[in-house]
């Protein structure tokens, strides 16, 4: 039997997000209808990038230092999130449909995390209303303009600030019934990054995360549920108890040097038992390339699997390098970035489709 969430205080919601087979539709039609790239089929597709620290905040005041602003020397969560917000519009305007948030963010120094705390959730897995203001913000945005988010629940490396396994579960209760309440329909749910990464509770690792993805599944408000997946590390293929629980699968290019594994990366999934013909959408890759006739991206679009973009500033790199580090420059603003959505405008042929 579902659980059902009432007490809407959204508007109807402009933008939904369905699954039909192996294709995304949105307000009822595919995306990028009728688009073909170079001979491939881009109908259907969810072109992505990671975004993941669109709410991010320090919990630490001994690490919250070091993401100052180059101009303030002072770190803003307030700032970083409304800076993101005026960016999206000029993602969107490039073709880019998709992006991925994670309520407990990513490493903000691209890998590693090193004692600082962003979590919107308590250690008993209860919201903190600060980072769901914020989140609130983005969804909204996100919805007026008909792109969708894949909101990630859980990150390696701050899940151990939930106390027990107990507030795990309360945390997913809490982020579902908080978006069935909101009446967002332009979401997916990642219940969390990387699952076989050094998560500490039990229910989160490859063994068991499927019970959450079934858990979110039997959550319904409006008359719909959200569709729901979990990711893996680079490289890796999903396991059976995930495909077939999955409304979509999830994978990472992370460390994949040769584009040809992509390809057979997308192939070894739908040999998956239990693989029923889900999407496949690569939400992290950090490769780049994109000027080359092949790369990761090329390699997954013509294997008809979603790609994203995963960015990160390098060592002595400038402010305007990489989307997930923080502090972050939410435009357009650097060669690579650059690269990647002159690639997504030359694929999907930008936006408005």
């Amino acid at each position: 039997m579902l659980v059902s969430y009432s007490g809407y205080s959204q508007n109807r919601p402009r933008t939904i997000v369905e699954i039909r087979g192996e294709q995304f539709y949105i307000n009822g039609k595919p995306t990028y209808p009728g688009r073909y790239w170079d001979g491939h089929k881009i109908e259907g597709l969810l072109i992505n990038s990671r975004m993941v620290q669109g709410i991010f905040d320090d919990l630490n005041a001994e690490t919250r230092n070091q993401f100052g602003y180059p101009d303030t020397q002072k770190w803003d969560p307030d700032r970083n999130t409304d800076e993101f917000v005026r960016a999206m519009e000029l993602w969107y305007r490039h073709g880019l449909l998709a992006f991925t948030l994670n309520l407990q963010g990513g490493s903000p120094t691209g890998y590693g995390n090193k004692g600082w705390i962003n979590s919107a959730f308590d250690p008993k897995g209860n919201l903190r209303p600060d980072y769901m203001a914020r989140l609130d913000r983005i969804l909204k945005r996100a919805d007026e303009l008909g792109m969708v988010v894949m909101l990630g629940l859980f990150y390696f490396g701050q899940d151990e600030h939930l106390e027990d396994e107990k507030a795990v579960i309360n945390a997913v209760d809490n982020a579902t019934g908080w978006l069935l309440r909101k009446g967002y329909r332009n979401v997916l749910i990642e219940i969390n990054n990387e699952c076989n990464i050094r998560y500490d509770h039990a229910i989160l690792q490859p063994e068991r995360v499927h019970e959450l993805i079934e858990w979110v599944k039997q959550k319904e408000g409006n008359g719909y549920r959200l569709l729901v997946s979990t990711s893996y590390g680079g490289g890796a293929i999903p396991k059976p108890n995930v495909v077939q629980a999955a409304d979509y699968i999830l994978l990472h290019g992370n460390g994949v040097e040769a584009p040809a594994r992509i390809t057979k990366m997308v192939e070894q999934t739908r040999q998956v038992e239990g693989y029923r013909s889900q999407p496949i959408v690569f939400n992290e890759d950090d490769h780049f390339g994109f000027d080359q006739p092949v790369n990761n991206f090329v390699n997954a679009i013509k294997a008809y699997a979603s790609w994203g973009y995963f960015d990160y500033r390098k060592a002595g790199e400038g402010f305007n390098e990489g989307y997930q580090s923080i502090p972050a420059d939410w435009g357009i603003n650097s060669d690579r970035k650059r690269g990647f959505f002159d690639k997504v405008k030359e694929i999907t042929g930008g936006g408005e489709n």
